[in-house]
């Protein structure tokens, strides 16, 4: 079993050396470090699904997709990464662990609200997603009940189908087909999105060093080091990350256009 401590070393020694906690990161300080937080390209990737989801009802209702990502990014762009960070300091800010907890606070409420106006809107079908929504926020963000729900299928289900689904729902007070396997495709891609982070946090946060070499069929040697493992990972999910985006957008403007 993994000593927490030695983790916790490990990581402190990385930042000592500049080491960055993920390739986004930004240096230490005050206002950087809730850039950081804010995790921008998983954000986005996030937001993205919010807005493929709205994109596929019949008819889209601006304002409808609009309290959506909103809720979605207060839920989970400022709550959900409050509480990782609350739990273990992953990314080593300096965000007060009260500040942390304040914000998660106001987030999750605020999302909530949002959703009371859209069962306003649409009638009670959003009131499942409300509620299970902030129970895996918590649950997953917190590694409760022993972490048995913070693994890589809760994580494609929540973070890739359930944001799908809920604006689906938050447009047509419905669910349809369509949705369905839309967000079973970005389950899946939520998966591998975590195939590849988390190798890459692992690297980023908890390797010390690293040694190794490459002995290729003709003899030669390739010297294996940090920035060999990280690059494939890390360039993957920039492309990846900037092509859900592209994609939503483009979805959006071709319905809304």
């Amino acid at each position: 079993m993994d000593d927490p401590n030695a983790s916790r070393d490990a990581a402190d020694l990385r930042l000592e050396r500049g080491a960055r906690p993920a390739y986004y990161a930004a240096r230490p300080g005050p206002w950087r470090d809730w850039w950081t937080l804010l995790h921008p390209p998983y954000t986005a990737w996030f937001l993205s699904y919010v807005v493929i989801g709205a994109s596929l009802a019949p008819r889209v209702e601006v304002s409808r997709l609009l309290y959506g990502v909103l809720a979605f990014f207060l839920a989970v762009g400022l709550g959900a990464h409050c509480l990782d960070e609350l739990h273990g300091r992953p990314l080593r800010t300096q965000i007060p662990s009260a500040t942390l907890v304040v914000i998660a606070l106001v987030g999750t409420v605020g999302a909530l609200v949002l959703g009371v106006v859209g069962i306003s809107e649409i009638g009670w079908s959003l009131l499942p997603f409300m509620v299970v929504g902030p129970f895996i926020l918590v649950v997953y963000n917190l590694e409760l009940f022993g972490g048995a729900l913070h693994n890589d299928v809760t994580f494609a289900i929540a973070w890739g189908a359930f944001p799908l689904l809920t604006a689906y729902v938050g447009e047509t007070g419905r669910l349809a087909l369509a949705p369905v396997v839309a967000a079973t495709g970005a389950a899946a891609l939520s998966f591998a999105q975590r195939a590849l982070s988390t190798p890459a946090r692992h690297l980023r946060r908890q390797v010390s060093s690293v040694e190794g070499a490459l002995i290729l069929t003709d003899g030669r040697r390739v010297n294996i080091d940090e920035r060999t493992l990280l690059a494939p990972l890390e360039r993957a999910l920039q492309a990846s990350s900037w092509a859900i985006v592209l994609l939503a957008a483009a979805i959006a403007i071709s319905r809304l256009s």
